[in-house]
């Protein structure tokens, strides 16, 4: 905990104990209020450290003073004697908190602003994606006390971009247990490791000025070679002050990564159990493990290194992303779904999202092994790609629908003519004679924009059997449905929506969006003609994921569409240790429709798996 002293603006004083991490502001869940137009939501950070209290400016209005200079970015380690000024409040530290392990090569940062500026090239993101020097330290304040007598070895500041994890509480008032003494050990060792991978990070962008080199035309393996020897070098001529119990090899690695690749998110990428990787800013990076988040130790050496990354994920696609456009949506090579945003629109600092594809070309097969979907579904759906239904796929964020479109898609026979229309190309389907399209941003003057829309309409005159839209979000979903009944049955497509009658109402608005003034009627009528049949994907809370219900469209009446369910998951609550969710998947004793069609055309159909089930899933249905 933290003992402040707060100052009105009427003279009154207060004085506070607080969490070692506590967000100042007039928001109502900050751990310290402050009520004032002059004071924003979210307003100041005052965090501890193993060196010490630092103060972090959020970017509310009037900003941050100490001692009344306005600081940029962090400021810190703070002592009794300095006086944090926000808006009429001022507040200062009761009890210095932090004590350096050990004196410690490594600079100081009394006042260290957060880096943001122009985006680097592709490979020339490792000269920009670096810290300041940590050789250049920041202008000793006034305030500040007379050095230390040179026999006394001198405190070791907390650096600017100091991970999360490495907080800790005040030394004096540790618990002597055993547990906390290994935690405390294991933060100091965590911030040490930090310190030293920027500090060789550093060192190497000294080394390697990459812009008298063609960078452009090496490889990913050559450069990592160079980049390999260049690190080496460098350590072999610290190695005297590197501490001993830092892993050489790992330090290597992680400044390579740092330096030439996506830095933390390298080892993240290659573990398998992470579905997906969520950067908040630098050093706040949480990832997805069974459908629960978690947070990761690992950090960024800051905004730079977060900004070099998603410069090194956009510039291979052609993509840009800057002020002018701080928002962009690309691809990594093994097709994962990247997201990233940046100031001013990222209020915290750049912010990266990768949703990862899997290694592992899933199945029908893994769907029914994971309880996503009964054996009896698998087969009605295959029957209806085979049989040329037009099927929607839909669910909420994170849901699996683009997955399962992948698995429909997979079942289309061979010999067929695919083209899939993509915004990111997701989609990785085996099928010989495929053709994917790929959406364009606007270019830096804003042109040379290629929206879905575009790409839908041609591909009809690329002469397609099958056309498979990765997701309906606007316009396009009218050129989609008049693909499906204009000669081009069993498309397939996603949209977001929670229930089968949520998404063929956000499929009417879609089509609204095109600006052709339809009337209603006619817009239902093309819906109800075009698709056959709609497939719910829910995502519970506690991470599993499950086809909900299959819903056929009907036709229309009373100028409704109508609709029967044919499947369905019964959810009968969240049990067990782990509070996953329970049920069983059953018939709703519903024969489609287009079933009588599909037997004329030699089909060999069971009707029996449309059989309602009971909770034991013993009739038709899988329990779970």
């Amino acid at each position: 905990m933290l003992d402040l002293e707060l100052f009105d603006s009427d003279g009154g004083r207060r004085v506070l104990q607080v969490p070692d991490e506590s967000i100042i502001g007039k928001g109502a869940q900050n751990e310290i209020r402050l009520e004032s137009w002059r004071v924003g939501r979210e307003h100041a950070r005052l965090f501890a450290t193993p060196g010490g209290v630092l103060v972090e400016d959020l970017g509310g209005f009037g900003g941050v003073l100490v001692n009344g200079e306005r600081i940029d970015g962090q400021y810190g380690p703070l002592t009794h004697k300095d006086m944090v000024s926000i808006g009429p409040y001022r507040l200062r530290l009761l009890v210095a908190v932090g004590k350096p392990d050990s004196p410690s090569p490594l600079p100081s940062l009394r006042s260290a602003p957060p880096v943001r500026g122009a985006m680097p090239a592709q490979h020339q993101g490792l000269i920009q994606s670096s810290p300041q020097p940590p050789s250049q330290p920041s202008p000793q304040p006034p305030h500040q006390p007379s050095p230390q007598p040179s026999h006394k070895p001198p405190p070791q500041p907390p650096s600017q971009a100091l991970p999360q994890e490495a907080a800790c509480a005040p030394a004096a008032a540790l618990p002597a247990s055993v547990a906390n003494a290994a935690h405390i050990a294991n933060s100091a060792a965590r911030q040490r490791e930090f310190e030293w991978r920027k500090t060789m990070h550093t060192r190497l962008l000294e080394t390697m000025d990459l812009r008298r080199q063609d960078v452009h035309g090496m490889s990913d393996q050559q450069l990592r070679q160079e980049t390999g020897i260049l690190v080496r070098q460098i350590m072999r001529d610290a190695d005297a002050e590197i501490p001993p119990e830092l892993d050489r090899e790992l330090l290597m690695v992680q400044v390579i990564n740092e330096a030439i690749a996506l830095g933390p998110l390298e080892e993240l990428l290659a573990d398998d159990s992470v579905s997906e990787i969520m950067v908040n800013r630098y050093d706040e990076i949480y990832v997805e493990r069974s459908g629960r988040l978690h947070r990761h130790p690992m950090a960024f050496t800051g905004d730079r290194a977060v900004m070099g990354v998603i410069e090194r994920i956009v510039a291979p696609l052609g993509r840009r992303i800057d002020e002018s456009s701080p928002m962009v949506d690309a691809r990594l090579k093994d097709g994962s779904r990247v997201n990233a945003i940046i100031p001013p629109l990222a209020l915290k600092g750049a912010c990266l999202t990768i949703r990862k594809f899997a290694r592992h070309k899933l199945g029908a097969s893994d769907l029914v092994g994971f309880g996503a979907i009964s054996p009896q579904m698998a087969s009605f759906l295959e029957t209806c790609v085979v049989g040329r239904r037009n099927i929607i796929v839909s669910g909420g964020t994170g849901s699996g629908k683009t997955t399962l479109l992948n698995i429909l898609s997979n079942f289309i026979p061979a010999g067929e003519r695919v083209i899939t229309v993509e915004d990111a190309a997701e989609l990785k389907l085996s099928h010989e004679h495929l053709i994917s399209l790929e959406s364009r941003p606007a270019n830096v003057e804003g042109k040379g924009a290629v929206p879905i829309r575009e790409l839908v309409k041609n591909t009809l005159r690329m002469r397609p059997d099958r056309i498979v839209v990765g997701e309906c979000r606007g316009a396009e979903a009218l050129d989609m449905l008049q693909a499906m009944n204009t000669g081009h049955e069993g498309s397939l497509t996603t949209l977001h929506a929670n229930t089968p009658r949520d998404g063929l109402a956000r499929l009417e608005t879609m089509v609204l969006m095109a600006g052709m003034d339809l009337p209603l009627p006619a817009i239902r009528e093309q819906i109800a003609s075009a698709v056959h049949i709609v497939v719910q994907q829910t995502r519970f809370a506690c991470g599993s994921r499950k086809v909900t219900s299959i819903t056929e469209i009907s036709g229309m009446e009373s100028g409704k569409i109508q609709m029967q369910e044919l499947f369905r998951f019964v959810n009968l609550g969240y049990r067990g240790a782990g509070n996953r969710v329970s049920g069983y998947f059953t018939g709703c004793d519903m024969v489609p429709t287009f079933y009588e069609e599909l037997e004329a055309a030699g089909a060999a159909l069971d009707m029996t798996i449309f059989c309602p089930a009971d909770q034991s899933g013993a009739a038709c249905g899988t329990a779970q």
